[in-house]
């Protein structure tokens, strides 16, 4: 029998990546967000639920996954998402690397000594803002796990000196993906990497809350 000769390449090749926006750069911003959807959305709509934030003192921006897919294909919902498990660190490392960018092109335009920047990660978007700050050159003042873990392979040494920001963790009471067990697991995996965090619960299941994201501000 001929031995196979197949064999895995990569490449790497220029992408356009979307991401949108709520409000205005000016003298008197005060805190810019850098909020990641989770698998399955979009960015657009998923920003539309920090309109409450959107008080003329913050620079909320929502970067898209790379992959968009038909979420359902009988209707024709399209979603994104920032990763799957095939070809996963090749993925990763996208977009990670455009995460960065994003970073670096919206914060060259700001007077970063008055500036405090938050970063949030919604279900999935929650490991992805992880692999960014532990994998990234980002400098991040503010953390928000909502309603999603740490990914299981986070590298082992990474501990509480990677997340120097102030961190914390948003979980709903009713939340279907991420129920009371899963939240437990999480909350012994950040004690066990030292990483010191304040929780949030409310009443409600996997979305966003607007009172809760007042009280982070």
């Amino acid at each position: 029998m001929r031995k196979s000769t197949m064999q895995e390449h990569h490449i790497t090749v220029p992408k356009t990546a979307r991401y949108f926006t709520l409000g205005n750069i000016h003298k008197d911003l005060r805190q810019i967000w850098f909020v990641c959807h989770g698998y399955g959305q979009l960015a657009s709509p998923f920003l539309e639920r920090f309109e409450i934030l959107n008080d003329g003192s913050r620079l909320i921006v929502a970067p898209e996954g790379l992959s968009r897919y038909y979420v359902d294909h009988a209707a024709g919902e399209i979603g994104a998402s920032w990763m799957t498990r095939e070809d996963r660190h090749a993925e990763i490392n996208d977009y990670v690397r455009f995460l960065d960018r994003l970073h670096d092109h919206v914060m060259a335009k700001l007077d970063l000594a008055s500036i405090q920047t938050y970063a949030l990660g919604f279900s999935q978007g929650a490991a992805v803002i992880s692999r960014w700050i532990t994998g990234g050159h980002v400098e991040i003042d503010r953390v928000v796990f909502w309603g999603g873990p740490l990914p299981s392979d986070l590298d082992d040494s990474i501990k509480g000196d990677k997340f120097r920001q102030r961190v914390t963790l948003v979980l709903g009471e009713r939340d279907w993906w991420i129920n009371r067990p899963k939240a437990a697991e999480l909350e012994v995996q950040l004690r066990e990497r030292e990483i010191a965090y304040r929780k949030i619960t409310f009443d409600g299941g996997h979305t966003l809350d607007d009172q809760v994201l007042l009280s982070i501000t």
